[in-house]
């Protein structure tokens, strides 16, 4: 008899924050329900009520996972609506579970532009306890367990129409150390690029000890995107940064 294989890894990615009992109330039901299945905090302080951002960002991090893990993504707002309806997206052999607000369409459409299949599922079914503002919890992770298990998904086929394959040209994220991530992937500009953030001029640098303590830089970070930085400082205090701040491509010498 041959053995069953084992269940997909279940990564989250949500703007819930570690402090309240969110994340761990998902945990628990998939523990519950999908007991096998490796399940990684990606991010929960992803940007706020900002689906838009945190789809750019999601979109550098997810490819670093297995090709067949299942994503459960919740960022607000939408969570919960009529309008938008739960979904379930085979991007090549990922999953990713959550709301149709955009958050899952910059990694699909960049799947897509390299030639992987993407197809997406309207989620039909309804637990019997569904909370008017807790999806996370009743509907989308009990989906992700269901497929993390190797189940189909409960819902219809859907036509899903996805936007251009494009960056986004402002501050996405921001992390403890007051390093401002951009939607911009360094590997679509030349290598001598800088960025402008306001009246500032920020080079371009290989790493943090490539320039002098306190100065403001820009670099390629680990996931492949442009990131503000201050050695040894913090860019948010010393730019005055924020999420949605526009970012502009420069040559600087």
């Amino acid at each position: 008899m041959s053995k069953p294989s084992p269940a997909r890894m279940i990564v989250l990615f949500t703007d819930f924050g570690g402090g309240g009992p969110y994340v761990g109330q998902m945990q628990a039901v998939l523990a519950a329900q999908a007991p096998g299945a490796p399940r990684i905090d990606l991010l929960h302080e992803a940007p706020r009520f900002n689906p838009r951002a945190a789809a750019h960002l999601l979109a550098a991090c997810l490819p670093a996972f297995p090709e067949d893990c299942v994503l459960l993504g919740v960022v607000d707002p939408g969570v919960g609506d009529a309008r938008r309806a739960p979904i379930a997206v085979q991007v090549g052999g990922r999953w990713c579970v959550g709301p149709d607000n955009g958050l899952f369409e910059v990694f699909a459409a960049r799947a897509c532009a390299a030639g992987e299949r993407v197809s997406c599922w309207e989620i039909t079914w309804r637990p019997a306890n569904l909370s008017n503002s807790f999806h996370g919890r009743d509907l989308f992770a009990p989906v992700a367990a269901r497929l993390a298990r190797g189940e189909a998904p409960p819902g219809e086929p859907r036509d899903w129409r996805l936007p251009a394959d494009t960056d986004l040209a402002e501050v996405i994220f921001i992390d403890h150390y007051g390093n401002a991530v951009t939607g911009l992937r360094a590997s679509g500009l030349a290598t001598d690029a800088g960025l402008q953030v306001g009246d500032q001029r920020l080079p371009r640098a290989r790493t943090f000890s490539s320039v002098a303590m306190g100065q403001a830089f820009c670099y390629e970070n680990a996931n492949g995107l442009l990131e503000i930085a201050v050695n040894q400082g913090s860019a948010v205090a010393q730019l005055g940064l924020a999420i949605g701040q526009p970012v502009t491509v420069c040559q600087c010498p």
